[in-house]
């Protein structure tokens, strides 16, 4: 990460909120727990579901899962889009050239011709050929104000994001509460395994209750730390 801040990639904030997500991750036990999976699961069904599947893409996650984002792009058949909040028309050339250098193909975001309702920042600025037409939208580390307006733009939205309580999380119709390099990988397996199973991912989606999932993250999460302190008594 730090490397890729030196390229101009990550911002000095991006930095910050990635040690809080480290944070987070710790509390987890640094695994995917069984929530976690299961909103995986749910969110491949989704996408592989969706007419118009975009996944939006901001410094840190191009700098962490580049070729996993990619990969996922492929099996579901999603545009990527590069949004940035630390937004210039030169960092926006370096993220989306450098998705292209790890195999990215017509990446979205050098054009943006569609504004996001409900947005002060430049974040609201967005391209009418993904964004702007998706039905479904994967959100790795995002922040709430963009989530929310998403949402209210009639589009499902897909979280991943470390903190179970977060705006984002509590916004999205899917929260997946895990690591984006275990996750993305999680859900792309997921998705080559409901491809031929339609019915399976109508019952994935009809029977998924995003803030009972969370509230089982929130158990997990408290179970671990009873048994880290428990064993160290």
């Amino acid at each position: 990460m730090s490397e890729m801040m030196r390229q101009g990639i990550v911002v000095p904030t991006g930095l910050i909120a990635h040690g809080r997500g480290e944070a987070f991750d710790y509390l987890l036990g640094e695994i995917t727990l069984p929530p976690a999976e299961l909103a995986e699961r749910v969110a491949a069904a989704m996408l592989m579901e969706a007419q118009r599947p975009v996944i939006t893409v901001n410094g840190n996650a191009a700098a962490l899962a580049p070729k996993e984002l990619i990969e996922l792009s492929k099996v579901i058949n999603a545009r990527l889009e590069v949004n940035l909040f630390h937004r210039s028309v030169e960092r926006i050339e370096l993220v989306c050239a450098y998705l292209e250098s790890q195999g990215a193909k017509e990446v979205l975001g050098r054009i943006q011709d569609f504004t996001l309702p409900g947005i002060a920042s430049d974040r609201a600025l967005c391209s009418s050929e993904g964004i702007g037409m998706a039905d479904v939208v994967l959100i790795p580390l995002e922040d709430g104000d963009r989530a929310e307006a998403l949402v209210k733009a009639g589009k499902k939205v897909i979280a991943i994001d470390l903190n179970p309580v977060s705006r984002t999380s509590m916004a999205a119709d899917v929260s997946i509460v895990d690591e984006l390099t275990r996750a993305i990988p999680n859900i792309t397996a997921h998705a080559g395994g409901l491809a031929e199973d339609g019915q399976r991912r109508s019952d994935l989606m009809s029977g998924f209750n995003n803030r009972r999932n969370l509230g089982h993250v929130l158990r997990d999460i408290s179970d671990h730390l009873k048994f880290e302190m428990s064993s160290k008594a």
